[in-house]
């Protein structure tokens, strides 16, 4: 570049100064600025009353800096310092720059001379601290994550003195007969003994108390093992409790479920996760056994399998319609098994498609305001910039959720790299009838990943559920634990999959959907030399990686270790070649079709092709509807509204089969179809749900106390009036008894009396039953003797008697008789009942079987003839009860009720 004169520094400020008519009021010195100013400390998070970054003024004399400017990573941004400020001497000074504009998680905060291009100092950072970035010494050491807020102060740099409270923890545990007993050991993870005098271990039972005892220190950095076995043992399930010597206040503990074959200890001492250890280490340093590797080994790839599905495939789109560049898909399915949309992003220039299935081909959707006709723009959050598109993505929420879109660079400024993951609103302003988009947020990701060309960042994404990921173990490489979403705040419900073309690395992270950080949770190697589309895919749990032609189109399968070096850790399980029917071209997007869309086990897949070949942008194929058995357990809960018992289960794979339950001592499971209504007494309910494949859930409990009965207690009648002919029957009368509250009373008597032709079965006129769980006593079953009307009454000492509905007992019709019978019978787990009448009229009569659980007519049934139904009734259990035969022909017609016994599967 041409050669340019400069002035040195000290000229051209000399010249200022002596160019000023003000000079004789000055009191600053003009100190060397940019050797003795610099940005001390920096809030990027919501100050007070904003964003401020902190000046530090080192030398021994004040610096005037007015017109000096502030800016953060955009030089339009820009805070101008007002005319006649002075730092003092040593002093600070901290600059509200919130009034010309906001500091992101990811920006820097720079400092220019008056001119606006001489850079005096600079910060860059890539995510919120907490509370601040400062330097520590104040204007002379690096930048480090403060202690505390210092605004216009020296930074708080000192950590505090250290306590225990802040410095001991549990270190491992022998819960299985050490030497002599169970003990605990604590560590001391300071550089200062500490004293632990009156401290307290507790295990799972606050009763349960060791207290250390008087002069009991622990050195710097040394272990302390305790013999809780002087005061208890230790279970198979139990935990380790660390308290103050209030007994109160817990400062660490550990709980575990089962005996270690040696001990549980952290590894590494005081700082890392319990796990068991190699050897017992009684007061010494554990013995954790070789390193849990933080990163996956490297697969070696497995050997090259045919496409697992049709060979064959076919053009998607009309053809010139959408051109080249097309790069990421993304499917969003309709919820049943018509096509759902097909979302595609353009790397050039950047563009959103959302395009619809006509019956033929893929064609952008026209729909509502037809904004969607050709695609819409894309641009940065500020409505600049052409970002190169590559891939695009949707969370659990689907678009409703935003679409992220990984990006390589901004196409404007094509020779800088800028790896980002940008979110728009792909349903709000999206169908607004704007063209184009501006991100509602970006997550720049070039300080975390390695520095590669422009043109090889990220090329695919994905979206993976916290769910899926816990339910399968997966190792966050952070921390070196199994994963925890609560570690990383509002991230969402599940963490970004990004592919990088210039090395085929995969990285996952959870991207803060508020303040716009990241943290990187894992690094996976896919066994390709670039990734250019990820695809997971729910229903088989399976992650798709895509390579292009520099791979010839092949596809790996990541499944997340279950044992062996790499357990936690996704690892390639398959390695598929390209359909045979699909030329090698440079396919960069790929989606699949749901599970529902499967015709003849085979469901649509589709790929985008970048370099338009043909004219098409689009092609499908098919791939193999295999599911991976359902091994998920249901999740159930239990609700309880006053007495009504209510319980409830979900299940992400198969779906719900059944919910079961015992009550109180009941070792037989009892099938749930209603809310169970419980007595007053204290009852405890144990209840579990299995799956449709079979899959059963931990049997989760439930306790309901009693409650004692309010007020005057009232009898409810129950059953309906009945007519019945002499020698007829009747069940299901009854009353029920309540409280003030409606609540009901279990286990008190209730007096039956008959008055008129009737008498219960075996000829009783009176008796008296108990209520039960619902406050229900039902009276035994009740036989006509003659025509007439049988009154049956309840009563109950303190209660008003009370008439139950009325039996008419009604003269039988002259010519029209049958023998009937009803049985019931269990067949596969379920009660069926079979109803059968003996036509013994010398007519012809029309015979209507009817029960509870359906009903069946036969016309024209001869004399002698019988006839015979059997009801389902899709229960495995079913109370003792009846049904009735009724006789129509030219006589009239006759009723006839038919018991039938109690049945059970149980």
């Amino acid at each position: 570049m041409p050669a340019r004169w400069r002035f040195p520094v000290g000229i051209v400020l000399a010249a200022a100064v002596l160019a000023s008519p003000f000079v004789g009021l000055q009191t600053a010195t003009a100190a060397p600025v940019s050797s003795s100013v610099k940005i001390n400390e920096v809030e990027s998070s919501g100050g007070t009353p904003g964003d401020w970054v902190e000046l530090a003024n080192t030398a021994a004399t004040p610096v005037d800096l007015s017109g000096y400017i502030v800016k953060d990573n955009d030089d339009t941004h820009v805070f101008t310092i007002a005319a006649n400020t002075t730092i003092a001497a040593n002093g600070f000074l901290a600059l509200d720059v919130e009034t010309a504009f906001g500091l992101g998680a990811s920006d820097s905060a720079r400092l220019f001379a008056p001119d606006g291009t001489t850079l005096v100092d600079s910060y860059t950072w890539t995510s919120h601290a907490n509370p601040t970035y400062g330097r520590c010494p104040d204007g002379t050491g690096t930048f480090t994550t403060t202690l505390a807020s210092t605004k216009g102060a020296a930074n708080s740099c000192t950590p505090p003195a250290p306590t225990v409270a802040t410095s001991v923890k549990i270190n491992e545990v022998e819960s299985s007969g050490g030497t002599p007993g169970d003990w605990a050991e604590l560590v001391n993870t300071s550089a200062v003994a500490l004293d632990v005098a009156g401290y307290i271990i507790k295990d799972n039972d606050d009763t349960h108390v060791f207290t250390i005892p008087s002069g009991t220190s622990i050195a710097a950095k040394g272990y302390l093992a305790l013999d809780v076995e002087t005061a208890y043992g230790l279970g198979a399930s139990d935990s380790a409790r660390f308290f103050a010597p209030n007994g109160t206040t817990l400062i660490d503990s550990y709980t575990w479920t089962a005996h270690a074959s040696t001990t549980y200890g952290r590894c590494p001492d005081g700082t890392g996760a319990f796990q068991a250890t190699t050897t017992s280490t009684k007061g010494a340093a554990n013995d954790c056994g070789p390193a849990t590797p933080t990163t996956p080994t490297t697969p070696t790839g497995p050997t090259a399998e045919a496409w697992p599905g049709a060979a064959s495939i076919a053009t998607a789109d009309q053809n010139g319609a959408i051109g080249g560049n097309l790069s990421g898909l993304a499917y969003d399915p309709s919820g049943t098994s018509a096509r759902g949309t097909l979302w595609a992003v353009k790397n050039g220039p950047s563009t959103l498609y959302k395009l619809k299935y006509n019956g033929s081909a893929w064609v952008s959707d026209t729909s509502g305001t037809g904004a969607f006709a050709a695609g819409k723009s894309l641009h940065y959050a500020d409505g600049t910039g052409d970002p190169d598109a590559e891939g695009v993505t949707f969370t659990g929420a689907g678009p409703s959720g935003g679409a992220f879109v990984s990006t390589e660079r901004n196409n404007s400024v094509s020779s800088v790299s800028r790896p980002s993951v940008l979110k728009f609103d792909a349903t709000g302003a999206a169908t607004s009838g704007a063209t184009s988009l501006n991100a509602t947020m970006e997550w720049n990701l070039t300080a975390d990943l390695p520095a590669v060309a422009p043109n090889s960042g990220l090329e695919a994404i994905s979206w993976i559920s916290d769910s899926f990921l816990t339910s399968k173990g997966f190792v966050d490489e952070k921390t070196g634990a199994a994963y925890n979403p609560a570690t990383y705040a509002d991230h969402g419900n599940g963490l970004f999959f990004v592919g990088l073309e210039a090395n085929g690395a995969v990285y996952a992270y959870a991207l803060n959907q508020v303040t716009g950080g990241y943290t990187r949770v894992a690094t996976i190697a896919s066994g390709f030399t670039g990734v250019m589309d990820l695809e997971f895919e729910q229903e088989s749990s399976r992650f798709w990686a895509v390579c292009d032609d520099t791979c010839n189109g092949q596809s790996a399968i990541l499944e997340i270790a279950q044992s062996g070096t790499n357990k936690g850790h996704f690892a390639v399980t398959h390695v598929y070649d390209r359909p045979t029917g699909m030329p090698n071209y440079n396919n960069e997007g790929f989606a699949l079709a749901p599970q529902a869309e499967c015709v003849a086990g085979q469901k649509p897949v589709f790929w985008s092709d970048d370099t338009n070949d043909q004219g098409s942008a689009l092609r499908s194929g098919t791939v193999n509807c295999t599911v991976i058995p359902d091994t998920t357990p249901p999740v159930v809960s239990a609700a309880l509204a006053g007495r009504t018992l209510t319980l409830s289960a979900t299940d992400s794979g198969s779906g719900v089969a059944t919910i079961e339950y015992q009550l109180d001592t009941a070792t037989a499971w009892s099938l749930y179809s209603a809310p169970v209504v419980l007595d007053g007494s204290a009852h405890a309910v144990r209840y579990r749900a299995t799956d449709v494949a079979g899959v059963v859930s931990s049997v989760q409990t439930l306790s309901a106390s009693a409650t004692a009965p309010a007020g005057i207690l009232t009898l409810q009648p129950q059953g309906v009036a009945r007519t019945i002919e002499p020698s007829g029957t009747v069940s299901g009368l009854g009353a029920r008894l309540v409280d003030a509250n409606l609540n009901p009373v279990v286990g008190l008597k209730i007096a039956f009396r008959i008055t008129g032709p009737g008498t219960f079965v075996g000829g009783a006129t009176s008796t008296s039953v108990v209520t039960n769980s619902a406050g229900i006593a039902l009276a035994p079953v009740v036989v006509g003797t003659a025509p007439g009307s049988v009154v049956l009454t309840a009563a109950r000492s303190g209660s008003t008697t009370i008439a139950l509905p009325t039996i008419t007992v009604a003269a039988p019709a002259a010519a029209l008789t049958a023998t009937v019978a009803a049985s019931t019978a269990v067949v596969a787990g379920r009660v069926s009942l079979t109803v059968t009448a003996t036509n013994t009229s010398t007519v012809p009569v029309t015979v209507l079987l009817k029960s509870t659980y359906g009903t069946k007519t036969f016309t024209a049934v001869a004399p002698g003839a019988t006839v015979t139904q059997t009801f389902k009734t899709y229960v495995a259990a079913v109370a003792a009860g009846s049904a009735t035969v009724v006789l129509t022909g030219d006589a009239g017609q006759r009723s006839l009720a038919v018991p039938y016994a109690a049945a059970s599967a149980n």
